[in-house]
Protein backbone atom coordinates (compact mmCIF):
# COMPACT_ATOMS: atom_id res chain seq x y z
CA UNK A 1 0.00 0.00 0.00
CA UNK A 2 1.34 3.52 -1.12
CA UNK A 3 1.14 6.34 1.30
CA UNK A 4 3.35 9.48 2.09
CA UNK A 5 4.53 10.53 5.46
CA UNK A 6 2.90 13.87 7.12
CA UNK A 7 4.47 13.86 10.26
CA UNK A 8 7.59 12.49 11.89
CA UNK A 9 7.88 12.08 15.61
CA UNK A 10 11.18 10.40 15.78
CA UNK A 11 10.56 6.76 16.09
CA UNK A 12 6.58 7.16 14.81
CA UNK A 13 5.59 8.36 11.59
CA UNK A 14 1.61 9.62 10.45
CA UNK A 15 1.56 8.15 7.04
CA UNK A 16 -1.87 8.84 4.73
CA UNK A 17 -2.62 7.17 1.79
CA UNK A 18 -4.28 8.49 -1.80
CA UNK A 19 -7.74 7.04 -0.50
CA UNK A 20 -7.35 9.48 3.26
CA UNK A 21 -6.86 6.77 5.44
CA UNK A 22 -4.23 7.24 8.17
CA UNK A 23 -1.98 4.86 10.09
CA UNK A 24 0.73 5.40 12.57
CA UNK A 25 3.75 3.36 11.21
CA UNK A 26 6.82 2.33 12.65
CA UNK A 27 9.87 1.63 10.09
CA UNK A 28 11.19 -2.06 10.00
CA UNK A 29 14.62 -2.35 11.77
CA UNK A 30 16.51 -3.14 8.49
CA UNK A 31 16.25 0.79 7.85
CA UNK A 32 17.55 1.88 10.72
CA UNK A 33 20.95 -0.01 10.31
CA UNK A 34 20.96 0.85 6.31
CA UNK A 35 24.93 2.18 5.90
CA UNK A 36 23.69 3.99 2.91
CA UNK A 37 21.19 6.12 5.08
CA UNK A 38 24.02 8.98 6.35
CA UNK A 39 21.20 11.55 7.61
CA UNK A 40 20.10 11.55 11.44
CA UNK A 41 16.61 10.83 10.43
CA UNK A 42 15.87 7.62 7.59
CA UNK A 43 12.68 9.01 6.72
CA UNK A 44 11.11 12.43 6.51
CA UNK A 45 7.93 14.61 5.89
CA UNK A 46 6.62 14.01 2.29
CA UNK A 47 9.00 10.73 1.76
CA UNK A 48 6.46 8.32 -0.16
CA UNK A 49 6.71 4.70 1.62
CA UNK A 50 5.37 1.60 0.83
CA UNK A 51 3.22 0.35 4.15
CA UNK A 52 2.11 -3.10 5.64
CA UNK A 53 -1.30 -2.61 7.82
CA UNK A 54 -0.45 -4.69 11.37
CA UNK A 55 -2.61 -7.78 11.67
CA UNK A 56 -4.74 -7.03 14.98
CA UNK A 57 -3.02 -3.89 15.47
CA UNK A 58 -6.22 -1.57 14.22
CA UNK A 59 -4.39 2.09 12.43
CA UNK A 60 -0.80 0.92 12.43
CA UNK A 61 1.06 -0.12 9.95
CA UNK A 62 4.78 -0.84 8.84
CA UNK A 63 6.78 0.75 6.51
CA UNK A 64 8.28 -1.68 4.12
CA UNK A 65 9.89 0.59 1.90
CA UNK A 66 11.21 4.65 0.61
CA UNK A 67 10.59 5.32 -2.94
CA UNK A 68 13.51 7.77 -4.37
CA UNK A 69 13.22 11.12 -3.85
CA UNK A 70 12.24 13.89 -6.05
CA UNK A 71 14.79 16.14 -3.64
CA UNK A 72 14.89 16.62 -0.31
CA UNK A 73 16.32 19.80 1.80
CA UNK A 74 18.89 19.56 5.00
CA UNK A 75 20.40 21.10 7.61
CA UNK A 76 22.73 20.33 10.07
CA UNK A 77 21.76 18.16 12.61
CA UNK A 78 20.91 19.35 16.42
CA UNK A 79 22.65 16.12 17.57
CA UNK A 80 25.97 17.57 16.07
CA UNK A 81 26.87 19.88 12.96
CA UNK A 82 28.74 17.29 11.42
CA UNK A 83 25.58 15.38 10.91
CA UNK A 84 22.58 16.39 8.63
CA UNK A 85 19.16 16.12 9.61
CA UNK A 86 16.23 15.83 6.25
CA UNK A 87 13.81 18.59 6.87
CA UNK A 88 11.76 17.57 4.61
CA UNK A 89 11.67 15.42 0.98
CA UNK A 90 9.59 16.07 -2.75
CA UNK A 91 9.36 19.69 -2.43
CA UNK A 92 8.22 22.03 -5.15
CA UNK A 93 9.19 25.08 -3.00
CA UNK A 94 10.30 26.44 0.22
CA UNK A 95 9.35 29.46 1.44
CA UNK A 96 10.97 31.57 4.15
CA UNK A 97 9.21 33.17 6.95
CA UNK A 98 11.26 36.47 7.35
CA UNK A 99 10.44 39.39 9.64
CA UNK A 100 12.39 43.03 9.30
CA UNK A 101 11.07 43.28 13.11
CA UNK A 102 10.11 41.30 16.00
CA UNK A 103 12.51 39.25 15.78
CA UNK A 104 14.33 40.83 12.83
CA UNK A 105 15.72 38.20 10.36
CA UNK A 106 19.40 38.55 9.96
CA UNK A 107 20.39 38.55 5.76
CA UNK A 108 22.66 35.87 6.73
CA UNK A 109 20.28 33.43 7.74
CA UNK A 110 18.19 34.26 4.79
CA UNK A 111 21.16 33.74 2.49
CA UNK A 112 21.90 30.28 3.90
CA UNK A 113 18.21 29.19 3.56
CA UNK A 114 18.71 30.43 0.08
CA UNK A 115 22.19 28.66 -0.50
CA UNK A 116 20.46 25.17 0.75
CA UNK A 117 17.30 25.78 -1.68
CA UNK A 118 19.43 26.48 -4.49
CA UNK A 119 21.91 23.30 -3.72
CA UNK A 120 19.12 21.09 -3.73
CA UNK A 121 17.26 22.53 -6.76
CA UNK A 122 14.36 23.70 -4.69
CA UNK A 123 12.92 27.11 -5.91
CA UNK A 124 12.62 29.50 -3.22
CA UNK A 125 10.42 32.29 -1.69
CA UNK A 126 10.56 35.19 0.80
CA UNK A 127 7.40 36.11 2.59
CA UNK A 128 8.20 39.32 5.25
CA UNK A 129 5.31 38.79 7.99
CA UNK A 130 4.59 41.33 10.26
CA UNK A 131 3.45 44.44 7.76
CA UNK A 132 1.32 45.57 10.56
CA UNK A 133 4.24 46.59 12.78
CA UNK A 134 6.73 48.30 10.24
CA UNK A 135 7.23 51.87 10.25
CA UNK A 136 8.97 53.67 7.50
CA UNK A 137 12.13 52.94 8.58
CA UNK A 138 11.18 49.66 8.59
CA UNK A 139 9.34 49.63 5.35
CA UNK A 140 12.78 51.58 4.00
CA UNK A 141 14.67 48.23 5.05
CA UNK A 142 12.13 45.86 3.47
CA UNK A 143 12.20 47.52 -0.20
CA UNK A 144 15.81 47.61 -0.20
CA UNK A 145 15.93 43.78 0.70
CA UNK A 146 13.04 43.23 -1.76
CA UNK A 147 15.33 45.03 -4.31
CA UNK A 148 18.06 43.38 -3.95
CA UNK A 149 16.47 39.50 -3.86
CA UNK A 150 14.00 40.44 -6.64
CA UNK A 151 16.76 41.72 -9.03
CA UNK A 152 18.13 38.39 -8.39
CA UNK A 153 15.08 36.38 -9.29
CA UNK A 154 13.18 35.36 -6.31
CA UNK A 155 9.37 36.30 -5.01
CA UNK A 156 9.11 38.20 -2.59
CA UNK A 157 5.96 38.96 -0.80
CA UNK A 158 4.77 41.65 1.94
CA UNK A 159 2.44 40.18 4.21
CA UNK A 160 0.46 40.79 7.70
CA UNK A 161 -1.15 37.06 9.16
CA UNK A 162 -2.52 40.03 11.71
CA UNK A 163 -4.44 41.33 9.43
CA UNK A 164 -4.94 39.35 6.30
CA UNK A 165 -2.42 41.45 3.78
CA UNK A 166 -0.95 39.63 1.26
CA UNK A 167 -2.26 36.41 2.35
CA UNK A 168 -4.70 35.92 -1.23
CA UNK A 169 -1.30 36.52 -3.23
CA UNK A 170 0.83 33.83 -0.70
CA UNK A 171 -1.90 30.97 -1.07
CA UNK A 172 -2.05 31.39 -4.80
CA UNK A 173 1.62 30.65 -4.74
CA UNK A 174 0.80 27.90 -2.74
CA UNK A 175 -1.67 26.32 -4.44
CA UNK A 176 -1.14 22.78 -6.21
CA UNK A 177 2.20 22.53 -4.73
CA UNK A 178 4.40 20.77 -2.07
CA UNK A 179 5.83 24.04 -0.24
CA UNK A 180 7.98 23.74 2.89
CA UNK A 181 7.92 26.82 5.39
CA UNK A 182 10.40 27.92 7.58
CA UNK A 183 11.63 30.78 9.66
CA UNK A 184 13.29 31.83 13.09
CA UNK A 185 10.59 30.93 15.76
CA UNK A 186 7.90 34.21 16.22
CA UNK A 187 8.12 35.63 12.76
CA UNK A 188 4.07 34.18 12.50
CA UNK A 189 4.51 30.99 10.68
CA UNK A 190 2.32 29.59 12.35
CA UNK A 191 -0.38 32.34 12.68
CA UNK A 192 -0.35 32.34 8.74
CA UNK A 193 -0.47 28.71 8.70
CA UNK A 194 -3.86 28.98 10.38
CA UNK A 195 -4.75 31.65 7.57
CA UNK A 196 -4.01 29.24 4.93
CA UNK A 197 -5.58 26.35 6.47
CA UNK A 198 -9.09 27.09 8.53
CA UNK A 199 -9.38 25.20 11.48
CA UNK A 200 -5.79 24.22 12.30
CA UNK A 201 -5.24 26.37 15.17
CA UNK A 202 -1.40 25.79 14.98
CA UNK A 203 -0.19 27.14 18.85
CA UNK A 204 1.33 30.89 18.46
CA UNK A 205 3.42 32.66 21.21
CA UNK A 206 4.67 36.00 21.42
CA UNK A 207 8.55 36.68 21.30
CA UNK A 208 10.24 36.20 24.26
CA UNK A 209 10.85 39.95 25.65
CA UNK A 210 13.80 39.21 26.95
CA UNK A 211 15.76 37.91 24.34
CA UNK A 212 14.00 39.15 21.58
CA UNK A 213 14.19 35.58 20.13
CA UNK A 214 10.75 33.54 18.97
CA UNK A 215 10.09 30.93 21.41
CA UNK A 216 9.12 27.36 19.69
CA UNK A 217 5.89 26.32 19.26
CA UNK A 218 6.36 23.84 16.51
CA UNK A 219 8.11 20.42 18.20
CA UNK A 220 8.21 17.84 14.71
CA UNK A 221 7.84 18.67 11.29
CA UNK A 222 4.49 18.20 9.97
CA UNK A 223 2.48 18.25 6.92
CA UNK A 224 -1.41 19.77 5.84
CA UNK A 225 -3.79 19.48 3.33
CA UNK A 226 -4.45 23.08 1.71
CA UNK A 227 -8.11 23.38 0.95
CA UNK A 228 -8.19 23.83 -2.95
CA UNK A 229 -5.03 22.07 -3.49
CA UNK A 230 -1.42 21.96 -2.51
CA UNK A 231 0.34 20.70 0.59
CA UNK A 232 2.20 22.76 3.22
CA UNK A 233 4.84 21.51 5.56
CA UNK A 234 5.02 23.17 8.56
CA UNK A 235 8.68 22.79 10.66
CA UNK A 236 9.66 23.56 14.28
CA UNK A 237 11.41 27.03 14.15
CA UNK A 238 15.05 27.40 13.19
CA UNK A 239 17.48 29.91 15.93
CA UNK A 240 19.94 29.28 12.81
CA UNK A 241 20.68 27.02 9.81
CA UNK A 242 23.25 25.11 9.09
CA UNK A 243 25.04 23.70 6.19
CA UNK A 244 25.99 20.92 5.20
CA UNK A 245 26.95 19.49 2.15
CA UNK A 246 28.26 22.63 0.72
CA UNK A 247 31.89 22.82 -0.28
CA UNK A 248 33.95 26.23 -0.17
CA UNK A 249 34.89 25.30 -3.80
CA UNK A 250 30.82 25.46 -5.04
CA UNK A 251 29.27 27.82 -2.58
CA UNK A 252 29.53 30.93 -5.09
CA UNK A 253 27.42 28.69 -7.63
CA UNK A 254 24.29 28.68 -5.25
CA UNK A 255 24.57 32.97 -5.06
CA UNK A 256 22.02 32.99 -8.31
CA UNK A 257 23.76 36.02 -9.14
CA UNK A 258 27.36 35.17 -9.22
CA UNK A 259 26.65 32.47 -11.97
CA UNK A 260 27.27 34.73 -14.86
CA UNK A 261 30.53 36.11 -13.86
CA UNK A 262 32.06 32.48 -12.48
CA UNK A 263 33.40 31.15 -15.90
CA UNK A 264 34.94 35.25 -16.86
CA UNK A 265 37.38 34.60 -13.68
CA UNK A 266 40.82 34.68 -14.48
CA UNK A 267 41.51 31.15 -12.26
CA UNK A 268 39.43 28.50 -12.44
CA UNK A 269 39.32 28.00 -8.54
CA UNK A 270 38.64 31.41 -7.80
CA UNK A 271 37.03 31.63 -4.82
CA UNK A 272 36.24 35.22 -5.03
CA UNK A 273 38.35 36.49 -1.77
CA UNK A 274 41.29 38.07 -3.00
CA UNK A 275 42.79 36.47 -6.26
CA UNK A 276 43.74 38.77 -9.05
CA UNK A 277 41.11 38.81 -12.08
CA UNK A 278 38.20 37.90 -10.04
CA UNK A 279 35.30 39.02 -12.24
CA UNK A 280 32.53 38.43 -9.49
CA UNK A 281 34.57 40.93 -7.29
CA UNK A 282 34.66 43.06 -9.84
CA UNK A 283 30.86 43.16 -10.33
CA UNK A 284 30.45 43.73 -7.12
CA UNK A 285 32.61 47.01 -7.22
CA UNK A 286 30.47 48.29 -10.51
CA UNK A 287 27.18 47.52 -8.29
CA UNK A 288 25.75 44.52 -10.42
CA UNK A 289 26.18 42.28 -7.43
CA UNK A 290 24.96 43.37 -4.15
CA UNK A 291 27.37 44.42 -1.47
CA UNK A 292 25.80 42.97 1.31
CA UNK A 293 25.39 39.71 -0.69
CA UNK A 294 29.17 39.51 -1.54
CA UNK A 295 30.06 40.12 1.94
CA UNK A 296 27.24 37.32 3.27
CA UNK A 297 28.92 34.91 0.52
CA UNK A 298 32.34 35.61 2.50
CA UNK A 299 30.92 35.26 6.05
CA UNK A 300 29.18 31.82 4.61
CA UNK A 301 32.44 30.81 3.06
CA UNK A 302 34.41 31.09 6.26
CA UNK A 303 32.19 29.01 8.24
CA UNK A 304 32.02 26.16 5.49
CA UNK A 305 34.73 23.53 6.35
CA UNK A 306 35.96 20.93 4.09
CA UNK A 307 34.72 17.27 3.74
CA UNK A 308 31.72 18.80 6.24
CA UNK A 309 29.81 16.21 6.07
Amino acid sequence: MQAIIYKSTGSWYTVRTASGEQFQARLMGVFKKDGDITSTNPLAVGDEVTISPEDGNEGTAVINAIADRKNYIVRSSPQGRHKKHIIAANLDQAVLVCTVKEPRTSQGFIDRFLVTAAAYHIPAVLVFNKKDLYKAKDMEKFEHWQAVYEDIGYRVLLTSAETGDGMEELKEILKDKTSLISGHSGVGKSSILNQIVPGLQQKTKNVSGWSGKGLHTTTFAEMFDIPGGGRLIDTPGLREFGLVEIEKAELSHYFLEMQPYLENCQFNNCQHLDEPGCAVKEAVEEGEIDMERYLSYVAIWHTIEENNY
